[in-house]
């Protein structure tokens, strides 16, 4: 019974590889610093994490890609200084010489898929002829050539990316498919919904649960915190503050998966009335929130222009609808 818990639980470094593409492909790099240092930490090697951020580049775009391998040269600097020792891993394959990329492409997507794959691609394939190319030849030939990934690994690196975008459900089953062919488990498959919610947002993990056939977590919970904060600026300082409000409450929504919203608005009539709407997960994430550096950065630095506050907590009338809040601006 234990060896079977432990076949089916994701290890450390399984958890680093997918919260990492997880972060990489919604772009957070301050998230994803924190957890390049906890998979360097729980072993995971350098050209391992260099090769799933290479791979991202196919699912999540070149910006992406090249801002998180940035940010992880940046931090194996810092490591490099303080004298902490990474180890390097297996070298990374950098030529793949065959004759026919497109047909080296074609059969490790039949091996992944357990199906025959037409040449062209149906549909997509023959319609853009050039993708399906770029498809077989590069992402599934020449990036799948080097071997310091498995192919299980790569199909948790990418079931990690996509099911931390929005819009891309079809995808995302067909990788799920992928998975269970290279023996990743449902066990293991929930635990990747539980890691993008924690790191992502509980919307994004739930997209994954439905595609597992998983009941979906309720995004708002009952002890959710509810909270309109009415604020008189000192006319003088209006703009700074506006400025200093605008990013805290940006960082906060980015970066905290415990706050929900937090809307700044300003009377039309008298600027200097500010009110925000803010919506934490729970009271926990509240308390969470007032000890993250953006707070208190924007508690010190507007502290002088600040004439009056006033906290008050609502109860939500209609928390079914509460989901569909901001969907519209989409």
């Amino acid at each position: 019974m234990n060896a079977q818990n432990n076949r089916d639980s994701l290890n450390a470094q399984q958890q680093g590889l997918i919260t990492i593409a997880a972060l990489t492909a919604t772009g957070d790099q301050e998230n994803l610093k924190v957890q390049f240092y906890s998979a360097l930490d729980a072993g995971l090697c350098i050209n391992a994490i260099k090769e799933a951020l290479t791979q991202l580049y196919a699912y999540c775009g070149f910006p992406r890609s090249l801002n998180a391998i940035s940010t992880f040269k940046a931090v194996l600097d810092k490591r490099k200084a303080k004298g902490i020792p990474d180890s390097i891993g297996k070298e990374i394959v950098v030529e793949n010489a065959v004759a026919d990329k497109y047909e080296q492409g074609r059969k490790v997507l039949e091996a992944l898929t357990k199906t025959p794959q037409a040449k062209p691609a149906p549909g997509f394939g023959e319609f853009a002829p050039r993708i399906d190319a770029f498809l077989k030849e590069h992402l599934f030939a020449d990036i799948f050539a080097s071997d310091v990934l498995s192919f299980q690994q790569r199909e948790l690196v990418t079931i990690a990316a996509l099911a931390a975008m929005p819009g891309v459900e079809p995808q995302l089953k067909a990788h799920i498919s992928m998975g269970r062919n290279c023996g990743i488990t449902e066990d293991q498959l929930t635990q990747v919904a539980e890691l993008i919610e924690k790191n992502v947002t509980k919307t994004q993990a739930n997209v994954l649960r439905t595609l597992l056939s998983k009941s979906p977590a309720p995004v708002t919970e009952p002890e959710m915190m509810v909270r309109i904060s009415e604020i008189e600026v000192v006319p003088e300082h209006l703009e700074a503050y506006k400025n200093i409000l605008k990013e805290e409450a940006a960082t906060s929504i980015q970066i905290e998966p415990g706050v929900i919203a937090i809307f700044p608005m300003y009377q039309q009539d008298s600027p200097t009335q500010v009110r925000i709407i803010e919506i934490y997960a729970n009271r926990e994430a509240y308390q969470s929130h007032l000890q993250t550096p953006h707070f208190l950065h924007y508690k010190t630095a507007t502290l002088k222009m600040v004439k009056s506050l006033k906290l008050t907590d609502m109860n939500g009338i209609d928390k079914e609808t509460m989901p569909q809040l901001f969907k519209k601006l989409k």
